[in-house]
């Protein structure tokens, strides 16, 4: 399997101020991104890949990691929303957007920026696996550490993080933060209930 690393940083001079406490440094992104490129490199070694970026999340790892990929490769994406209203999974995928690219005999390698259920890669890996490729992995930048073990894991690993709410890096809450350049922790004032009544916004 390959090696997974803990997400120690140190805290950027200047951290937007709805960030509670950063996760992963931009240099640490940069370092750990090259190296799983490395890594998918040498896996795949004369084979041409299918990138799968899930949206919207991954656009930003998907991106970088395609240029830490020395190989041919074709980049697609699917989106498949799993959150809805809210910060934690409504237990719920819907495929809202397929590949335009086929499936059969090619090498896919999902891309997703955080594993927290498993639930959005265990529906992915049905229904494309039901399409006849040559092989079907996954990379995800984070896994979240859970006390009950994922429905699918991932054969790629970037860091281990926190059950804790991160943005950055793509990941948002409201669709704002994805250009946050590191991962951080999103205050709990910002998404939590006040005065009485629930706030209610989408996450992509």
């Amino acid at each position: 399997m390959p090696r997974q690393q803990a997400a120690g940083a140190r805290r950027p001079a200047r951290v937007h101020p709805d960030v509670e406490e950063v996760l992963v440094s931009r240099r640490a992104l940069a370092r750990r991104v090259a190296e799983l490129g490395r890594q998918i490199t040498a896996d795949y070694a004369g084979r041409e890949l299918l990138l799968v970026g899930i949206l919207r999340g991954a656009a930003v790892f998907v991106a970088d990691l395609a240029r830490a990929i020395d190989l041919p490769l074709r980049l697609d994406f699917v989106s498949a929303a799993s959150y809805g209203a809210g910060t934690e999974s409504s237990g719920d995928v819907r495929v809202e957007q397929d590949l335009r690219e086929p499936v059969a005999g090619r090498h896919l390698l999902l891309v997703d920026t955080v594993l927290d259920t498993g639930l959005t890669l265990h529906v992915l890996d049905a229904t494309l696996g039901a399409r006849g490729p040559a092989s079907l992995r996954s990379v995800v930048l984070l896994r979240k550490h859970r006390g009950t073990p994922p429905l699918h894991t991932a054969d790629y690993v970037g860091f281990t993080v926190p059950d804790r709410f991160v943005v950055g890096y793509g990941l948002d809450y409201a669709q704002r933060y994805r250009n946050l350049p590191y991962v951080g922790v999103l205050r709990p004032s910002i998404y939590q209930p006040m005065g009485g009544l629930t706030v209610t916004k989408s996450i992509g």
